[in-house]
């Protein structure tokens, strides 16, 4: 998985010890290669020189340096990329502050890229000494301008690992002049084991994403396994990510600052930013803080903004351009709810002349709830669910929450819960509620996951702000044990009316929790305390943003691989005679709700073969949706069954992993590339990696290098193509498309009908469900009509079209009603339906073409031509009896 982000790319590297800058930068492949960047509209062109230099031990980092304009000296900005990606990801920025009046050098991190040498998470001894020797590089250099010799005027930028860096260079290397660090962390070991407590997933993560353990630094690798295993992390894990951390040199940063944190980020969280502001600050340097509406776990990441921003606080710090804007000292952006013309997030700015902390503005809520026992389940399973690592990023469960629609599941017997009163008034909470309670239990020691719900009116709605909670371990607790809870840092508004909600849970899916079964107590001992910062004001406009709303049945489809992945249910024995056919529906029945005698589906049986495009029809209201939903297992039928290849479809049931499914409206985060959107996907289902068949899916898409670039730019079509392939991920034997040509032109048209006849050819088998029956006739092979929730026809295309039972009567003027009504009533016609051109009329067994033309001429039908019909819409007519 890529956990890329624009500009600031993925997750993380701690920092290494400084070595001593005698080891010169010595350039490989004589002096590199020029080239310049394309321009367009007029844009300066920018020139880019590739080289690869060596550092001690053999490494060579892979490096790119950009410049723009005539002569002159500048100052110089180093770009850090984020864990997992590359220079490459930080182009486009290095090349518009280039044009801005930037020397600015990019250079792919130890392990990563085409650089070589081993992860070591910003080891102070490499990554942060490569940093050094690239400094000493710029200041070589003729463009760049030297405070003194050796002392060029640099700054640095990055997003998460990238962001590291830039706090570890400014503290170890005093030639860094201002910094711009993005979604990062200040102290690793917070971050990764917060009090006490191993962040399993999103550990897995990163290790996974470095390409294996094998790829890290040894120690690294060993600390890794250790903590893994015991699910404990030691006082020697920590040390080792403490000293790779910028808390670990916070003292000498004294540089401007700018903090940009992601208010949805479950890896990094805003009290990583709080941290390092404050002790920035101490140091005597300006600091601006800046709360962005995306993370690590999806939202929008403000890429645009975030960079003007950036772009002027180098302005001001290293070109001494005291006239430019540099922003607030305290920004922060919320979320007003969703455009309902273009589905597009409602973001607006809040600030304040100085950042508040996380604790400004208390005030307490009283919260009711007795005594309380909490089980730790043994095995710590199944864990309650909260923020899912890869799946935020793919289907936005942390931007979800902020609009009310977030997915947290809590397991009865497995929480405390204590709950205010109806607020009177709305409640704006910015920064870190608190509230103190009593803990026993019986195995001494205990890890709990708190968390602050915002509950509707009616109690039904319950929303976790972000999907983020704060773990802590207590020891000592077996005797009983007072305990401050510090829960996540979030700004979210509590409106009248609702209530605040504290949950205490045993498990959370994010991290590991003892696996020996345990019994907690909880009670209260104080109120919930929140800060509402004051101080900081809302603006009156809404800010500009692109997409990042995603669906809610991206969520709920969160919910179900998460929790049907472990149910088991009660199914009827697999029939191994159909262990080779897709499927066959049996007799299915499904009542509409609250109703006895009215069906949506009804007594409804077909079979689909290897192979076959099987397209199915209906009028609105016929059936189809209900019946596709039954099969997904979605809904659970009344009567009849369901069989994929000879297993009898549940909700959960292990077979659906051999059914894909497009439903029409599938939600993409729209900067992230095409590939990276399914990857993440992918990830999110828990199935290996090797499984997803992603080359092959992607071949049969024919997305082509579309693939590289951001969805944002992708016609409609190409985002269909994209949700066809990310539903045939993992190249599943039934395949199930829900209206996949809506809102297409006829050229994408034609190559979404490729698309499902290529992937029918491998023997694998398709089912269509559309209204558009041009294109059911040329891409199907076999045909389902249903009416009124019943099966009308079922059989091979042709064989629907070409029926010899019905027949085209052309007229030479058109036929009245009532006529065709007389038609309709003769003893050997099943139906008859006016068409533009005549009568489109089914026969009964027995009638035949000379005794219908008989009988029309004695109705006084002006006839002018009989024959069978040939088109699927004629067809479709006649099945049904014009109902559609």
């Amino acid at each position: 998985m890529d956990l890329r982000v624009p500009a600031w790319r993925g997750l993380i590297e701690g920092p290494r010890r400084l070595v001593a800058a005698a080891a010169a930068v010595v350039v490989l492949a004589a002096a590199g290669t020029w080239t310049a960047a394309a321009a367009s509209g007029g844009e300066t062109p920018v020139h880019r020189s590739d080289r690869m230099m060596s550092m001690p031990g053999g490494v060579r980092l892979d490096t790119s340096y950009f410049t723009a304009g005539g002569g002159g000296r500048r100052p110089a900005v180093l770009l850090a990329h984020g864990f997992g990606g590359s220079k490459d990801d930080m182009r486009a920025q290095a090349q518009d502050l280039a044009r801005d009046g930037y020397a600015v050098l990019t250079w792919s991190a130890r392990g990563f890229g085409r650089s070589t040498g081993k992860i070591g998470l910003n080891d102070p001894k490499y990554e942060v000494a490569d940093v050094s020797r690239l400094i000493d590089w710029l200041a070589k250099q003729p463009q760049v301008r030297l405070d003194r010799p050796g002392d060029p005027r640099v700054g640095m930028a990055g997003g998460s690992y990238g962001g590291a860096i830039s706090l570890l260079a400014a503290g170890y290397d005093h030639r860094v002049d201002a910094i711009a660090p993005a979604v990062t962390y200040w102290n690793l070991a917070d971050a990764l084991f917060p009090d006490g407590v191993f962040k399993k997933l999103w550990a897995g993560v990163f290790f996974g994403e470095g390409g294996g353990c094998a790829r890290f630094e040894a120690g690294l690798c060993r600390m890794y396994d250790r903590v893994a295993e015991s699910g404990t992390p030691d006082a020697a894990a920590r040390r080792l990510l403490e000293q790779r951390s910028p808390s670990a040199v916070g003292s000498r940063i004294k540089v401007p600052t700018l903090l940009v944190q992601g208010q949805t980020d479950s890896l990094f969280p805003l009290g990583q930013a709080d941290a390092a502001a404050r002790a920035v600050k101490a140091n005597g340097a300006p600091v601006d803080v800046d709360w962005i509406a995306g993370g690590h776990d999806g939202g929008d990441l403000e890429t645009g903004r975030v960079q003007d921003r950036v772009r002027s606080w180098f302005d001001r710090y290293l070109k001494g351009d005291k006239g430019a804007d540099t922003g607030p000292a305290f920004r922060i952006t919320r979320t007003g709810g969703v455009n309902s013309t273009d589905g597009t997030a409602q973001l607006r700015g809040a600030s304040a002349n100085t950042y508040p902390g996380l604790r400004a503005g208390r005030h307490d809520v009283p919260l009711t709830g007795g005594e309380q026992r909490v089980a730790n389940p043994a095995g710590a399973g199944p864990p309650a669910v909260s923020a899912v690592p890869g799946l935020g990023g793919a289907s936005g469960l942390g931007q979800l929450s902020s609009l009310g629609l977030g997915v947290s599941l809590d397991f009865p017997g497995q929480y405390a819960r204590f709950d205010s009163a109806p607020l009177t008034h709305d409640l704006r909470i910015t920064g870190t509620p608190t509230a103190r309670l009593h803990l026993r239990s019986t195995s001494g020691a205990a890890v709990l996951f708190g968390k602050v719900y915002d509950v509707g009116p009616d109690g039904g709605q319950q929303v976790l702000p972000a999907q983020l909670v704060a773990p802590f371990r207590v020891t000592g607790a077996k005797a009983g044990k007072d305990v401050t809870v510090t829960l996540p840092a979030i700004d979210h508004e509590v409106r009248k009316g609702h209530r605040l909600r504290l949950v205490l849970a045993a498990t959370d899916l994010g991290y590991a929790s003892p696996v020996a079964p345990a019994t907690y107590t909880v009670s209260l001992k104080s109120p919930l305390s929140v800060p509402t910062a004051p101080a900081v004001t809302t603006a009156a406009a809404p800010l500009p943003s692109w997409v990042w709303w995603l669906p809610l049945a991206g969520a709920a489809l969160a919910a179900v691989l998460l929790l049907t992945g472990r149910r088991r249910t009660t199914a009827p024995a697999p029939d191994p005679e159909l262990a080779e056919v897709p499927l066959v529906i049996d007799g299915l029945s499904k009542r509409y709700a609250r109703s006895a005698d009215r069906y949506a589906v009804r007594e409804l049986s077909f079979r689909v073969e290897r192979g076959q495009v099987l397209g199915l029809l209906g009028p609105n209201g016929a059936g189809k949706t209900t019946t596709l939903r039954m099969l997904m297992g979605l809904i659970t039928p009344d009567d009849g069954e369901i069989r994929v290849f000879g297993h009898a479809v549940r909700p959960g049931a292990k077979v659906l992993s051999r059914v894909g499914a497009f439903v029409e409206g599938a939600g993409f985060l729209p900067h992230l590339s095409g590939r990276e959107n399914l990857e993440l996907y992918w990830r999110a289902t828990g199935r290996p990696e090797q499984d997803a068949h992603l080359d092959e899916a992607l071949e049969i898409a024919g997305l082509g290098d579309a693939l590289a670039r951001a969805v944002r730019t992708y016609s409609q079509g190409m985002r269909q193509r994209l949700a066809i392939a990310q539903a045939m991920l993992g190249l599943p034997d039934l395949l199930i498309l829900d209206e996949p040509t809506n809102g297409l032109d006829p050229p994408q048209i034609r190559e979404m009908r490729e698309v499902m006849i290529r992937y029918a050819a491998g023997g694998r088998t398709v089912i269509v469900s559309s209204h558009l029956l041009s294109e059911v006739e040329q891409s199907c092979t076999h045909l389902v009509v249903m009416d009124r929730g019943r099966l009308v026809q079922a059989g091979p295309v042709r064989e629907i079209i070409g029926s010899g039972d019905t027949l085209l009567v052309g007229t030479a003027t058109p036929v009245e009603e009532p006529v065709v009504e007389k038609v309709a009533a003769l003893d050997a016609v099943a139906s008859a339906v006016r068409t533009d051109d005549g009568l489109l009329i089914r026969l009964e067994p027995g009638g035949t073409a000379e005794w219908l033309v008989a009988e029309l001429v004695r109705l006084s039908v002006p006839v002018a031509s009989v024959g069978p019909h040939r088109r699927l819409e004629d067809a479709f007519l006649t099945l049904i009896g014009g109902s559609a």
